[in-house]
């Protein structure tokens, strides 16, 4: 029938900016930030009710921040498309 529900739900919305999530999730003490993502307490709260232009805001901060951190440090993510 063309008026059926499906069953199942998609778990993404097509063209949703990622997490940067890396399932490396420990908060360095002196910067604040994940070692994993680089993201702050906040960041990683808030970021399933941030818009699609805040997420694309926090990964450009995270390209800065892996910039500044230690070599070889963080577990990394990769980099989205603006």
């Amino acid at each position: 029938m063309a008026n059926e529900v499906p069953n199942e739900v998609p778990n993404e919305v097509p063209n949703a900016v990622p997490s940067p999530c890396v399932d490396v999730c420990a908060m360095d003490a002196a910067s604040g930030w994940c070692t994993g993502c680089l993201r702050t307490i906040d960041e990683i709260a808030l970021w399933s009710q941030l818009d699609d232009d805040d997420k694309r805001v926090v990964w450009a901060q995270l390209d800065e921040r892996r910039a500044r951190w230690p070599q070889g440090q963080a577990a990394g993510a990769k980099a989205v498309d603006a």
